[in-house]
C-alpha cells in the first residue's frame, strides 16, 4: 500500500469556458474541473511543468492525490482524465473526481514479478512472457496498492499465471468477474524448434514406412 498520499497543489481557475481554460493555457498552467462529491464542481489550473513532470512519472491516473487549494479543505482526488493536444500530445485539461475513503474505484495497478532470478524456468532457457503487464482492480479509496507482486519461485517452463492463483491486497477484486492469464513461462525458441523438428522426422520415418510395407501386402 502507499506509505504517504502525495500533495497535488492547484490554485482556483477565474472564470469558465474555452475563454478561461485558453487564458489559463497561456498564462503557464494547464486547466481542470473537480468535481463528485456532495460539492458543487471547482474549476482549477495546475502549472503546466509541475504537471508534465508528474505525467511523465508514471501512474499519474491511478494515484490517489491530497489536493490542496488556497482557500478550500484539502480532499483526496484521483485523475479520471487529462486531455492532450491532438498534435502535440500535450496535456491540455484535465478531470479529477473527489473521493471519500471508502470511495469503491476501478484503477489500473502494475505488475511486479520477484524471484526472477531463481526461477526454475527462466533458469533453463524458458521465457517468461507477460500478457498483462497491469491489472485492473476494485479497491477503496483508502487502499491503493502501488502494485501487485507476483512470486516466481518454484515455476516451470510451461506453467501459467492466472489471476486466481494470485494473491491480491485485502478488500482488492478483480474488475473481470472470470480467471484470465497474466503471464507464462514459455519455452526457448530453440527448444520448440527442436521439438517441431523431431515431430517432423517422426511423420516423414512413419510415412517411410508405410511406403515399404505397401508391396508386401500385394504380395
Amino acid at each position: 500500500m502507499a506509505e504517504q498520499i502525495p500533495d497535488l497543489n492547484a490554485s482556483v481557475r477565474t472564470g469558465t469556458g474555452k475563454g478561461a481554460a485558453r487564458q489559463s493555457r497561456r498564462n503557464g498552467n494547464v486547466p481542470g474541473i473537480v468535481f463528485g462529491g456532495e460539492t458543487d464542481p471547482l474549476p482549477i489550473e495546475i502549472p503546466f511543468n509541475k504537471l508534465f513532470q508528474l505525467l511523465k512519472a508514471g501512474r499519474f491516473k491511478s494515484t490517489l492525490f491530497n489536493l490542496k487549494v488556497d482557500g478550500h479543505d484539502d480532499v483526496r482526488v484521483i485523475c479520471r482524465d487529462v486531455q492532450r493536444d491532438v498534435v502535440k500530445d500535450l496535456p491540455t485539461h484535465l478531470d479529477l473526481m473527489r473521493l471519500r475513503r471508502t470511495t469503491k474505484i476501478a484503477l489500473f495497478i502494475p505488475i511486479e514479478f520477484l524471484n526472477e532470478d531463481t526461477c526454475p524456468g527462466l533458469k533453463k532457457g524458458g521465457v517468461l512472457t507477460l500478457v498483462r503487464p497491469e491489472i485492473e482492480l476494485v479497491v477503496t479509496a483508502n487502499d491503493i496498492p502501488e502494485r501487485i507482486q507476483i512470486d516466481l519461485a518454484g515455476l516451470e517452463v510451461g506453467d501459467v499465471i492466472t489471476i486466481s492463483s494470485v494473491t491480491l491486497p485485502e478488500g482488492a477484486k478483480p474488475s473481470i468477474d472470470r480467471d484470465f492469464v497474466i503471464a507464462n513461462v514459455s519455452a526457448p525458441s530453440g527448444l520448440r524448434s527442436s521439438e517441431n523438428e523431431g515431430e517432423g522426422e517422426d511423420e516423414v520415418e512413419s510415412g517411410t514406412e508405410a511406403v515399404e510395407e505397401a508391396p508386401t501386402s500385394e504380395e
